[in-house]
């Protein structure tokens, strides 16, 4: 089986660095590789990491910061931090319980989690594993209008408070898919929220790649996001934008948020560093819609750096696999927790007591 057990041992680490090295030991070979790829070169990925370096903290003294407010309100729900998850595949190759854990680590931290599409785990699930988390779904709109709309009503009907489309990915490669490297994984590669009765196969088989090439609706456009709004009173936001010029198209259409991403280097190799391209996307909205960022965030001054340039809130993708294969839904706190605690402290250092939206601090 290339999914692992459930690790009864308890880690504590101060470093996501740590996570990811155990995750590294504990994960079989083939999960790691496809949790890991990047696109082409990897050049984008590495770049998303090292964009951040070129950022430099200016801190302000003589402040009185002996208490630190890290809450942040994204969406319209209240968060302990500034940070939440992004919408990851197949949890179940790092944890037996897969999303239902995430969901409860999430929570368990007082942050959202963005469900994905290709969840292992029903978004029903998933929902009531945490009944109390604030979740957003991941949506992959179906050629067939009808079953976009069960979709809908479903995420709807479980409490989710918010659609995410992927805006950055036209054309998907099916036909060169990691999952079906994966074969022996296949028992715990179920795709239950993109899939309807008449979908052969699992995850990794050529049947289930077929499917999703006749029926999954590619590409999206700016019509595709109209009749979602039409057809939701859920709040939207669109992940995937790097330039002004969507960006502003993105508010004429009324979404509720963007999240400046780049898919973790696992698309278009060579284009920018998604902090790089944050502070462009949030001078066109103006305040019209809240902006996130995605990609190389790995610290708690990472999170800081992407703040002061004008996000609401970051989001982590990899970090959350690594903390679920190390400890479940208890490493999902762990991380999110690291985050938060380096966070507080670099917020201290910097003369920042609470986390203001509106105010650019000195970069």
């Amino acid at each position: 089986m290339c999914s692992v057990s459930c690790c009864a041992s308890r880690v504590s680490f101060s470093r996501l660095e740590d996570f990811e090295s155990l995750a590294q030991k504990r994960l079989p070979k083939d999960v790691w590789e496809y949790y890991s790829y990047p696109s082409c070169s990897g050049f984008t990925l590495q770049e998303n990491k090292r964009a951040f370096q070129r950022y430099r903290l200016l801190p302000r003294v003589l402040r009185d910061v002996s208490s630190v407010d890290t809450t942040a309100t994204v969406l319209g729900s209240r968060l302990d931090m500034p940070v939440a998850l992004s919408p990851t595949a197949h949890h179940s190759l790092a944890h037996p319980d897969g999303e239902k854990a995430t969901a409860k680590g999430a929570a368990s931290a007082n942050t959202a989690y963005v469900v994905s599409s290709f969840a292992n785990h029903s978004l029903e699930d998933i929902a009531q594993a945490a009944p109390g988390g604030v979740r957003w779904f991941y949506l992959i709109p179906q050629n067939d209008p009808g079953r976009t709309k069960e979709l809908l009503r479903r995420v709807e009907s479980a409490g989710y408070s918010g659609i995410w489309l992927t805006v950055d990915q036209p054309r998907f490669q099916f036909q060169q898919r990691p999952e079906s490297n994966l074969e022996s994984a296949a028992s715990v590669m179920r795709l239950p929220n993109l899939t309807f009765e008449d979908v052969p196969g699992d995850a990794s088989s050529q049947e289930f790649t077929t499917y999703l090439s006749d029926n999954v609706r590619q590409p999206i456009t700016w019509e595709d996001v109209v009749w979602l709004r039409k057809n939701t009173q859920l709040k939207i936001v669109l992940k995937g934008i790097l330039t002004a010029e969507d960006a502003k198209e993105a508010v004429r259409v009324s979404v509720d948020g963007i999240c400046v991403s780049n898919h973790g280097g696992r698309q278009l190799d060579g284009v920018p560093a998604t902090i790089d391209a944050l502070p462009e996307v949030v001078r066109a909205v103006d305040g019209k819609a809240e902006v996130y960022l995605d990609g190389g965030v790995r610290t708690g001054t990472d999170v800081l750096k992407a703040l002061a340039l004008g996000a609401r809130c970051v989001f982590i993708g990899r970090p959350a696999l690594w903390g679920l294969a190390c400890n479940g839904a208890e490493g999902v706190r762990q991380v999110l927790e690291v985050l938060k605690d380096q966070l507080n402290l670099a917020m201290a250092q910097t003369g920042m007591w609470k986390y203001v939206l509106t105010a650019m601090w000195g970069l």
